[in-house]
């Protein structure tokens, strides 16, 4: 081991960088658990529709795939994962405010604790970089 830090090796890992990278792990982690268990759901429960079941299973995948792309991209001080994170997270506000119109509060909560914070330092991030 050298004894460089994290921040030795990489000088554009800001802060702000570092809690947008934390948070969209996080949130990556999360779409791929509710994938794994919709797997899960699909072979302990006899009712159910296949086709739309393995959509959700790899669409569920491929986000999970790029939160953790874009995650990395914060990490190595790249632009690449801008646009995405932005974009998965206003997404991800759209699908809180169905939540709440269904009555799924502890549901729109949890994402929006993940995505507000995600966006608000996404965007400073872009402001501060250009």
């Amino acid at each position: 081991m050298t004894g460089k830090s994290r921040k030795d090796e990489n000088p554009n890992l800001s802060p702000k960088r570092s809690t947008v990278a934390a948070l969209l792990y996080i949130e990556a982690s999360l779409v791929l658990a509710l994938g794994v268990w919709l797997v899960v759901l699909g072979f302990t429960h006899e009712k159910k529709e296949l086709p739309p079941l393995i959509g959700v299973v790899v669409f569920a995948v491929l986000g999970a795939i790029g939160l953790f792309a874009s995650a990395r991209g914060y990490v190595n001080g790249k632009s690449f994962g801008r646009s995405p994170t932005i974009l998965a997270n206003l997404i991800a506000v759209g699908v809180a405010y169905y939540q709440i119109q269904g009555q799924f509060y502890i549901g729109a909560v949890v994402i929006l604790a993940l995505a507000l914070p995600t966006l608000y330092f996404a965007f400073m991030i872009a402001k501060e970089e250009g």
